[in-house]
């Protein structure tokens, strides 16, 4: 089970031997602690729960957990190489219509259309006499959980506990993510 907690620090890049760039997010990981085990015939399933920073607390699912309550978890798990995902929570943007949101094009600037540039047009039929649920229109964009799949460790420091991991992760600077081995 390779977990840990950690914050966003900042988005760079690294050249390699060839001349080709690579780009990385910094992040700040660790150290964690473990704080509880739970176990099938008590809670009725099997998880280690982590502590960061003292005051955050995350269950992650562990069927044969080789850990006790009182270890502590560090960047040394991770290795260069190896391919990880990561979750976060992506940057708010606040209420958003449908060109922002879903990419709708608009209508024409002419012909009749005063106020309607970047209106969605119809939502539906006149039959069913209602709104189908998943209809694209405005609203609350961003604020949410966000998994990236997929990605590698390039670079670790463990004297700071910091990873560098090729792309870009979800969330803002200094923003919570969880990171999965």
């Amino acid at each position: 089970m390779k977990f840990i907690l950690g914050r966003k620090i900042e988005m760079s890049e690294k050249f390699q031997e060839d001349g080709t760039v690579v780009p990385y997010t910094l992040v700040s990981a660790g150290p964690c602690k473990i704080t509880q085990l739970k176990n099938e015939e008590k809670e009725g399933y099997s998880a280690v729960q982590i502590s960061y920073e003292d005051k955050i607390k995350k269950e992650v699912k562990a069927e044969k957990p080789e850990v006790k309550v009182g270890d502590v978890i560090d960047v040394t798990q991770f290795a260069e190489g190896d391919n990880i995902k990561v979750t976060g929570t992506t940057k708010g943007r606040g209420f958003q219509g449908v060109v922002k949101r879903h990419g709708f094009h608009g209508s024409l600037a002419t012909h009749g259309h005063k106020d309607q540039v970047r209106m969605p047009g119809s939502i539906g039929a006149t039959g069913p006499a209602r709104v189908f649920k998943g209809t694209k229109m405005g609203g609350q964009m961003g604020n949410a959980q966000k998994t990236v799949k997929n990605l590698e460790v390039i670079g670790i420091d463990k004297e700071k506990n910091q990873l560098m991991i090729k792309g870009a992760i979800p969330g803002c600077r200094n923003g919570l993510i969880a990171i999965y081995g």
